[in-house]
């Protein structure tokens, strides 16, 4: 069974982590859920969903403090066995953490970690506009190996429900990830 890292984090965007954290239990991935404390926080505002309701609704996944630095997923000989790691949504300040090597609490050592052991890291960003440090911040991580993703959906398959327009970015993280999907309809020319 394959392993993911997904972290919520204090973005506006919550939905996004939520999707892809269903569309990652339903296909069968082991998941180690980290949920930021400010990433808690937009979920219950956002979605009225707790961290709690999340351990309810997925049994199966792992959840891990933010606060425990040492577990062993920040570890490098043991997160290069993850298919990847993802933040969505990711926030500038998580993305500046990761940016400049700062690891306040366990999302930003995974994400160090990830960078250094070549495991592919995502980071859904969910901000508008960017300001010149969330470019360059952006530059950084992905100089450093990382995958920048905004959280921008396309208008191509034309889109019916906000449920749509999610499920595409969700399915750009998944394509990231080389993920088999069917959350969207390919662009045909």
């Amino acid at each position: 069974m394959e392993s993911i890292v997904l972290c919520i984090t204090g973005a506006s965007g919550s939905i996004y982590g939520l999707r892809l954290l269903e569309v990652l239990y339903e296909k069968g991935f082991q998941i180690d859920l980290i949920v930021s404390s400010a990433g808690a926080l937009v979920l219950k505002e956002e979605l009225e969903l707790s961290v709690k309701d999340l351990q309810e609704k997925f049994p199966k996944v792992r959840l891990v403090s933010e606060k425990a630095v040492g577990d062993k997923i920040a570890s490098g000989s043991r997160l290069v066995k993850y298919k990847g790691v993802v933040v969505a949504p990711c926030s500038m300040s998580t993305l500046s953490s990761v940016a400049n090597g700062i690891n306040q609490n366990l999302i930003h050592r995974v994400c160090e970690t990830a960078l250094k052991e070549r495991v592919p890291l995502v980071l859904l960003i969910r901000e508008a506009p960017y300001s010149v440090i969330h470019i360059e911040n952006m530059l950084r991580v992905a100089r450093a190996g990382g995958i920048i993703i905004p959280a921008s959906p396309a208008f191509y398959h034309k889109p019916k429900s906000v449920q749509e327009m999610v499920d595409f970015v969700v399915g750009k993280v998944l394509d990231a990830l080389r993920i088999e999907h069917e959350l969207f309809k390919r662009w045909k020319s």
